[in-house]
Parts: C-alpha cells; sequence; structure tokens
C-alpha cells in the first residue's frame, strides 16, 4: 500500500527510531511493502520507516534506471535494519540531495565518501557493506532520518538549498524529491 509521506516540519521527522526487535513478523512484512510500494510510486533512491510515520530503525534504498537519478551508478535493492555506519576516511564529498519529505527541494550536503555499513536483512541475518560515491550517500541520508536528521540540517552553505526550478533553471527535474 502506498502511504503519504511526512514532510518536513512534522515532529515525528525528528524523532529517534527504536530498534527493530523481531524480524519475520508480519508487522515488519507488511512495512516492508508498504515501503517498496511508497518508494516505487514516488521513484525514490530510498525511503525510512520514519517518513511514513513508522519510528523503526528500518530503510530501503536502491537505483537501477530512475528518471530522477538518470547519470549515476546503480545501487542495488537493499534492506537495512538496526543499521551502524562507519566512516572508512575522514574523506567528504559535497553533492546535490533531494528528499522525499522536502519536495521540490535540494541541497548541496557533505557526506562521507566512503564507508562501511551493516545491519541486518529482513530475515534478521547480519550484513555489511563497504560503498563510495553515490552508494554511500544514500546510505546516509537514509540512516539520517533514522536519528530525526533532514538533509538542509546537513547543509552548510544556505546559497546552495532551493527549489528545483530556481536553482536548475534550465534542466527537466521532476517535482518531487
Amino acid at each position: 500500500m502506498i502511504r503519504p509521506v511526512l514532510r518536513m516540519g512534522d515532529p515525528r521527522l525528528l524523532q529517534k527510531s527504536a530498534p527493530v526487535k523481531a524480524f519475520g513478523t508480519p508487522e515488519l512484512q507488511e512495512l516492508l511493502a508498504d515501503m517498496r510500494d511508497t518508494m516505487a510510486h514516488l521513484n525514490g533512491a530510498g525511503l525510512a520507516a520514519p517518513q511514513i510515520g513508522v519510528g523503526l530503525r528500518v530503510v530501503i534504498f536502491g537505483v537501477t534506471s530512475n528518471p530522477r537519478y538518470p547519470d549515476i551508478e546503480p545501487v542495488p535493492d537493499t534492506v537495512l535494519i538496526n543499521p551502524k555506519l562507519t566512516p572508512l576516511s575522514e574523506e567528504e564529498e559535497e553533492g546535490w540531495e533531494g528528499c522525499l519529505s522536502v519536495p521540490g527541494m535540494r541541497g548541496w550536503v557533505p557526506r562521507f565518501k566512503r564507508l562501511r555499513y551493516s545491519g541486518f536483512d529482513e530475515a534478521g541475518k547480519k550484513f555489511q557493506r563497504d560503498v563510495e560515491g553515490f552508494h554511500a550517500r544514500v546510505v546516509q541520508h537514509e540512516v539520517d532520518h533514522l536519528d530525526g536528521v533532514l538533509y538542509p540540517m546537513r547543509i552548510r552553505d544556505m546559497t546552495k538549498f532551493g527549489f528545483n526550478e530556481e536553482l536548475f533553471p534550465d534542466r527537466e527535474l521532476p517535482p518531487e524529491d
């Protein structure tokens, strides 16, 4: 089922999420199905449970061919529960980000360039990956939601935050991020 996405200003987006304690439950399966439906409907690169009003440490992400991200490397479809992020260096890179909870806007956000993420899949199996670039950016963005952080809170230069059509007047971008 496609669920409404909370928008910046909703206090639920600023809360720290609780860890998932039970895997393989019908409730978790329903949550993941709803998250997948919602993300696909909005052509998102990722979605965190708090964005649909569920305060659990669950994110999904993945990008193949996506009209919102035509020039990026693919990111495998991933369910990441109770995640832990470990930077692999202090090197950061800045890039444009959008968010389904901040529709129609983009911001220039610093993120760690390389990191290791670990957590559990939907069956409760532990896994980890070392990633970089756009994949690392997506993971950091989604995991921030679990700690009540929205990408505008990370922007260092507010002149690089605005509405898509103002920032990119000659470029066609979809209205929803």
